[in-house]
């Protein structure tokens, strides 16, 4: 058995254009509601907010409806063509308004950019878990870590994509000093990235096709499902199999709590602590976003051969050890350096191996009926914790101190260890190939 890979990149263009549209979203939303509607922190930080609030019921609820859902394109492809046309209609609406907005401020247009902000949300949330959930149930169960690692990289592919379009599209000389800058054609070019891949997607992957293929694939092997018939054809969970659930949702919004409280901070921390500019602390990330990328693949490898439960407790000592590096040398050194990043580096490749095995083993517990309601749950899980854990970090890095970020990132990190330890499902392995078998071409 096999990854098909050209199909699983193929697969991959939804989340490339989820990507691409969320860092172009985290970049420029708040320019444009702090610089052109002269919103405070309080109010842009709440409308920032929307998306993981709105993400938290509208995720785990088109999830459970794809998978209900029967018709001759799919059970994921008309949300994810719908959620994806309706995106672009309202994500080229925004500029309009913001540019509106500045050449002759009033209260209708501003509330006009928010409303619209909020139904292009609402549309985005449509249709990421249908997109996510695609993955699985186009792949044997045991090949989806390796599966999911290839849409991880697609996905940081989307967001490099971006971040290259806004560097060439506006360099300092076009936006340092000027009263308003005009993104509509930032919008234009994302928004048609995100039709182009959704349209491709739609063009090479015949959905019905391969997932029937996959059942027929499953049915040959019982043994991978952990599912049982009540007698009334629905399907449920041994009571095991969900304590294991719960264990491992509840690790992901552990470890989601630690790392996002740094990915969150870090700028504010270091330039509190260590007295450094943006620069340094964007580096960082950005050297913690590569290590993750490169390590992507090859995590996938690795969780196949030795198991996905491994590879996360592996991850997850990684990070807290690295975190726990962090809060010493950010307080020893007075200056970002080259061991500081090494360290986020390896916070990447750490990160990619919890990441890349969380989600494939909570949809190993479910039959493919399932998929985007689980698939759900997995976002509820990791959306609860990036909603909670800014407030909760900044309160305590209020109250007693901002040295504290790194200890109570590589707490809750450790904490899921713990709570990991009692997972005892959802762990699938490929066999080694033998002789011949291992030079078989992986693009067939």
């Amino acid at each position: 058995m096999k990854l098909n890979y050209k199909r699983t990149f193929l697969v991959g263009l939804a989340f490339l254009s989820i990507c691409a549209f969320w860092q172009m979203y985290d970049n420029v939303i708040p320019l444009i509601l702090t610089n052109t509607f002269h919103l405070n922190e309080t109010y842009s930080g709440a409308i920032m907010a929307a998306d993981n609030v709105l993400a938290l019921f509208l995720l785990p609820i088109f999830g459970s409806l794809s998978d209900k859902t029967e018709t001759k394109i799919g059970k994921r492809m008309p949300y994810i063509l719908f959620g994806t046309g309706l995106a672009v209609i309202f994500m080229n609406i925004l500029p309009f308004l913001d540019n509106g907005y500045y050449a002759s401020p009033n209260n209708f247009k501003l509330i006009s950019f928010v409303v619209v902000l909020g139904l292009l949300l609402i549309a985005m949330g449509t249709y990421r878990s249908p997109a996510v959930a695609l993955m699985p149930d186009v792949t044997p169960k045991p090949l989806r870590s390796k599966a999911n690692a290839i849409i991880n990289l697609m996905g940081a592919v989307g967001g490099i994509i971006y971040l290259a379009i806004a560097a060439v599209l506006y360099p300092n000389s076009k936006t340092v000093g000027v009263a308003h800058v005009d993104y509509q054609i930032l919008f234009v070019v994302v928004s048609s990235i995100m039709f182009v891949a959704v349209a491709l997607l739609f063009l090479f992957v015949k959905e019905p096709q391969l997932v029937l293929d996959n059942k027929v694939l499953e049915s040959e092997h019982p043994e991978w499902n952990l599912s049982e018939d009540d007698g009334s054809g629905h399907e449920t969970l041994p009571q095991d199999v969900k304590c294991s659930l719960y264990f491992l949702l509840a690790s992901i919004a552990l470890w989601f709590i630690g790392y996002n409280g740094v990915t969150t901070w870090f700028t504010t921390y270091v330039s509190v602590v260590m007295g450094q500019g943006l620069g340094g602390a964007s580096t960082c990330l950005l050297v913690a976003t590569a290590g993750a990328i490169i390590s992507y693949i090859p995590i996938g490898n690795i969780a196949s051969k030795i198991g996905r439960k491994k590879t996360i407790k592996g991850g997850i000592v990684l990070l807290s050890v690295m975190f726990a590096l962090g809060f010493i040398m950010t307080n020893v050194f007075k200056s970002i350096n080259i061991l500081m990043y090494i360290s986020f580096a390896l916070v990447g490749l750490a990160w990619a191996a919890i990441n890349v095995n969380s989600l494939p083993m909570v949809v190993e517990m479910c039959k493919g009926s399932d998929i985007g309601k689980f698939t759900g749950y997995y976002y509820t899980a990791s959306m609860a914790a990036q909603i909670v854990t800014p407030i909760l970090a900044g309160t305590l890095m209020r109250l007693i101190s901002y040295k504290i970020l790194f200890i109570y990132s590589a707490f809750f990190v450790l904490l899921s260890y713990v709570t990991m330890s009692q997972v005892r499902h959802g762990d699938q392995k490929v066999e080694a190939k033998k002789g011949l078998e291992a030079f078989e071409n992986m693009d067939d």
